[in-house]
């Protein structure tokens, strides 16, 4: 199945699929301080939810952090006082989207994604969504643990020029867009949104929009223009597990 945008051709049938699926296994990535996901079979007396143990179903339990766990779409709620919903601030889920890759630059002994970097990638098509894969593109992404190693991370004024572009949708291959160990500042997260104050929100602070970490793009995944599908589960909560894909967009032939 195809679908046909203005002078483009999607093609639904190939889908390039961005996410890193859940796991209660080492090869399940890991931030912010906490241990792997455990998924597991409920279990009532002698009775457990395991065809494997006697059950004519498999009925597990799961337990797990969307922040700290993988591939995650979140919403503002997840720095403000007041209650913000995933599931209710994003409701449109189809995007035009643009990847770039990027290798931070180190300043004062961290790596950061800055303002002049992102810059030079845009021009002034701006999509709903960017998309930012870092350099090198190793794949341990998909396995790796986190906690205490400082990645890289976006500069204040790079998510603030990603604001001002427009931009609605951010899409990273890092646990977060901001350091690790701020202080609490988060300085990235409330420029993108725009939250001035994480108390009372202010009126033009953008409900909307989302930021999604830790996704993975494999490398022959070339860097430009896409359609993304965001899809997320309907978590009554700031932030979901999510599963990101993106479709290749084709020019359509003129038949003049």
């Amino acid at each position: 199945m195809k679908a046909k945008i203005q002078n483009f051709t999607i093609d639904l049938s190939k889908p390039i699929d961005i996410s890193i699926p859940l796991s209660n296994t080492e090869k399940n990535p890991i931030a912010w301080y906490i241990e792997k996901p455990q998924i597991e079979p409920v279990v009532f007396g002698e009775w457990i939810g395991k065809v494997s143990e006697g059950s004519s179903t498999n009925f597990n339990n799961i337990f797990f952090n969307p922040h700290g766990h993988g591939t995650h779409t979140e919403c503002l709620g997840h720095i403000t006082r007041e209650f913000y919903s995933i599931n209710q601030c994003l409701k449109q889920f189809f995007f035009t989207a643009h990847l770039i890759s990027i290798e931070p630059e180190e300043i004062e002994g961290d790596l950061v994604i800055t303002k002049k970097q992102i810059e030079a990638f845009l021009n002034e098509e701006i999509p709903q969504a960017l998309l930012i894969r870092t350099l090198p593109n190793l794949e341990t992404k998909k396995h790796k643990n986190y906690s205490h190693t400082n990645p890289p991370y976006l500069s204040e004024d790079a998510a603030l020029f990603i604001r001002e572009s427009g931009i609605e949708h951010l899409l990273i291959d890092l646990p977060s867009v901001d350091r690790e160990e701020d202080e609490g500042k988060l300085l990235a997260h409330k420029a993108f949104w725009n939250v001035k104050d994480t108390n009372v929100l202010n009126d033009d602070a953008r409900l909307h929009c989302t930021i999604t970490e830790m996704i993975y793009v494999n490398d022959d995944v070339k860097d430009g223009n896409y359609l993304l599908n965001l899809q997320i589960a309907s978590f009554e909560n700031d932030a979901s597990p999510s599963k990101p894909i993106l479709y290749a967009i084709y020019e359509v032939e003129s038949t003049k």
